[in-house]
Parts: C-alpha cells; sequence; structure tokens
C-alpha cells in the first residue's frame, strides 16, 4: 500500500475501507438487480448491507488466524452454509431461481480474507470481474445463442491442442534432418491462429462489407480455398474485375501472412524476403483494389460474401503437422540427392497444393538462408500460378482469364527474391 495513505491512516483501517467498497460495489449492484428485475414481493438474498458484512466477516477472521488457514475455511463453510439455505428457499419457492447472487457473496467473504493477507491487487481483481460479469448478464448469454455449438467445439479443441498437448511435446531434436515435435507443434499453433483470426473476422464483416474485403480476410485464412470460392461465386454474379481482383488481394495477404509466419520462427531467413515479400503483398492488395473498384465490377452486386469452415479443426491441424514433417524430410533429402535443383524442383512441385507447409519447413530446415529464400518464392509464385488455373477452372470465362493474368504477373513479382 502506498507509503501517503499509510501516513493519513493505520494500515488496518484502510483495509477495513479497501473490504467496505469493495463489498459495497459487489453489494450494490445485486441491489439495482433485485430492484429491477424483480418486484417488491420477490425474495432476494443480500445486498448493500449483507455483502459489506460478509466481507468484513472474511476479513475478521483471516486477520485474527494470521498464518492459519483452519479458521477462514471454517468460516468459509459456514458461510457457504448459509447462502446454501438462501438458495434451497428460493428453489422451494420459485420456479426459475439462479444462484449468482450466493456465489458472489462467497466471493466477497474471500476478498475480505484476501485483503486481511494483504493481496490487495488479487482482492480488488476478483470483486471488479465479478460485478462486470453480474453486470454482463445479458450480454454474454446471449453470446451463448448467436455462438453455434460447432464454433464452441472447434475452438475448445484448439484450446486441447495448444494448452494441453503442446505442453507435453518434447522439445528435443531427433533424426537427421532436425526434427523438433515442439518446434513442429508451435508452427501448427501460430498458423492455426493466423487462421482462426481472419476467420472471426471475417465472421464479424458478412453483411456489411463487400467481396474484396473479403478477399483479403480470406487470404490471411487461405488464399486457396478463397480464390476457388470466389471463381464458384463468379458464376453467379458476373462481375469480373472485382472477382479477379479480389483474388489478387487474397494472394497480396498471402505474402504478408508468410511475412509473420517467418518472422515468428525464423527472422533471418523473414529478412531475406522482407522487401520482395511486402513488395508483391503490397503490389497484389494496392492493384487488386484498383482492378476491382473499375466501374466494370458493377454497383450493388459487391455485397456478397465468403461462407468459409472455421479452420479450428483437429483433423486439419495433424494434416498440416504431417505435411510439415514431411515437406521437412524431403527438403533434406532433396538437397542431398539432387542439389539446388531439387530444392527449387521440390518448391515447385509443393506450391501448387499448400504453400504454408513448405514455407514453415523450410524455415526449420537449417539451409542456407539465400537457398531456403529462392525455394519459399518459388513456392509462393508456384501457388499463385495454381490458383490462377483454379480460377479459370471454377469461375466464369472472363473472370477466369483476368484471374491467370493478374496471378501470373504476381506470380513474376513474387520471384524478385530470386534477383537479391
Amino acid at each position: 500500500m502506498p507509503a501517503w495513505l499509510t501516513g493519513l491512516l493505520p494500515t488496518e483501517g484502510l483495509k477495513i475501507i479497501l473490504v467496505l467498497f469493495l463489498s459495497f460495489l459487489v453489494g450494490l449492484e445485486r441491489e439495482e438487480h433485485h430492484a429491477e428485475a424483480k418486484g417488491p414481493e420477490r425474495y432476494a438474498f443480500g445486498g448493500v448491507r449483507t455483502f459489506p458484512l460478509l466481507g468484513l466477516v472474511g476479513y475478521a477472521l483471516g486477520l485474527l488466524s494470521g498464518d492459519n488457514l483452519i479458521p477462514p475455511t471454517v468460516g468459509f463453510a459456514v458461510i457457504g452454509a448459509f447462502l446454501w439455505l438462501s438458495y434451497q428457499h428460493k428453489l422451494a419457492t420459485y420456479e426459475h431461481a439462479g444462484v449468482t447472487t450466493e456465489m458472489s457473496g462467497l466471493a466477497t467473504y474471500l476478498v475480505g480474507v484476501l485483503i486481511s493477507h494483504g493481496q490487495f491487487w488479487i482482492a480488488t481483481t476478483i470483486a471488479v470481474t465479478c460485478v462486470l460479469l453480474l453486470e454482463l448478464k445479458t450480454a454474454l448469454e446471449n453470446l451463448s445463442s448467436r455462438l453455434p455449438a460447432e464454433e464452441i467445439l472447434a475452438f475448445t479443441k484448439f484450446l486441447l491442442l495448444t494448452a494441453v498437448i503442446l505442453p507435453i511435446v518434447p522439445d528435443r531434436t531427433f533424426g537427421s534432418f532436425g526434427f523438433n515435435p515442439f518446434k513442429a507443434g508451435l508452427i501448427v499453433v501460430a498458423a492455426s491462429g493466423i487462421s482462426y483470426g481472419s476467420y472471426l473476422l471475417q465472421k464479424a464483416s458478412q453483411g456489411r462489407e463487400s467481396v474484396f474485403l473479403s478477399g483479403v480476410l480470406g487470404g490471411a485464412y487461405s488464399s486457396t480455398v478463397t480464390t476457388v470460392i470466389l471463381a464458384k461465386r463468379a458464376r453467379e454474379v458476373h462481375s469480373p474485375r472485382l472477382f479477379a481482383g479480389s483474388m489478387l488481394m487474397s494472394s497480396g495477404t498471402m505474402y504478408l501472412r508468410l511475412l509473420i509466419l517467418l518472422v515468428l520462427f525464423n527472422r533471418g531467413l523473414a529478412a531475406e524476403l522482407l522487401w520482395p515479400f511486402l513488395g508483391a503483398g503490397a503490389a497484389g492488395l494496392v492493384f487488386g483494389w484498383s482492378w476491382a473498384r473499375l466501374p466494370a465490377s458493377g454497383g450493388k452486386r459487391n455485397r456478397e460474401n465468403l461462407e468459409i469452415k472455421n479452420p479450428l479443426e483437429l483433423s486439419a491441424a495433424f494434416l498440416f503437422a504431417l505435411l510439415f514433417v514431411a515437406l521437412l524430410a524431403a527438403s533434406h533429402y532433396a538437397l542431398a540427392r539432387f542439389g539446388r535443383g531439387g530444392i527449387y524442383g521440390l518448391a515447385a512441385i509443393t506450391g501448387t497444393v499448400d504453400v504454408d507447409p513448405f514455407v514453415l519447413g523450410m524455415s526449420q530446415s537449417g539451409q542456407p538462408s539465400m537457398l531456403a529464400a529462392h525455394a519459399i518464392a518459388i513456392a509462393a509464385s508456384s501457388n499463385n500460378l495454381m490458383k490462377g488455373f483454379y480460377a479459370f477452372g471454377f469461375g466464369d470465362r472472363r473472370t477466369g482469364l483476368q484471374a491467370l493474368g493478374l496471378l501470373a504477373a504476381l506470380a513474376l513479382v513474387g520471384l524478385a527474391a530470386l534477383f537479391f
């Protein structure tokens, strides 16, 4: 506690004031809630008097017990028993009864105990969080109704991967090609996290933003998937410039996404590709936006939105991990067997499918930075060219031709790394 405060009042006096203040906040919120939501005849436990009393009881027991935790624990049990009686009364009297107020009472008691032991920050955090949770009741309940069950399940699986599985994965290097399970898992988590962030932004923008914005956000998720979806949508909307430009913007975002991943896992390699990839990303975004905004794109038709799948699936994460390991081993084999040409050939082939596992595999391969940078540039350009063929195959003829030309040009711009 600050020295200037202790000079005004004794330390214990200041603690009592803090207990009363925090407990009163919780009690005031409960008092207002009971007054607004219930009639005068409706039973409600506690308010602006009861909650400060609970805090003071906790403070007194904590102060008298010192370092002995038995008295506060017994007090917690006694308070809990009284609150249980209150809850039982509500259950017997009313059809719908919640336990929120009783749990707030237990938390207020603990706030008093914590303050008596000098844990001011923890006590304040608990009290303020309680008030926020109580005040945000309607918003939190509406949030649960807006989130589909499959979205919650997918996010829980992602937490399982990141917070449960990843910490126990061995952080050791195995094999002649330097495979580290922990680094591989960390790469999967980072790539999935960036994809999920763009997915949430795209979901939030639906119904309010245009196709080219959806293309940009989709490019941070997967430019290949976004290109295919845009090409299929172009058959229905018939706005070639809009959709071809949005596909180009999606691929421009891909360069920025790859650069972010390289910064996270291999800064030396990111430095090699910084200006070429920034240039390619800016070219794709600026020229794609200009192309999509041309009058021939149509006016009201740019209010279409993309529907994409939640990327936080364990099956997709494990597939990404397997591809990462396979391409990491393949790059070592290709270099040993075929030299530099083998690496470049592997880059061109894998870029036609999914560029992320190859790029991140090269970031951990231990290859010379110049060789790895050239291989990544080739893979990205190969991926752009392949997306051009996807657009030509899935879209209408005009959109496909424009997208193929734009993406082929971006592929050439991306190869600028070979000249540095």
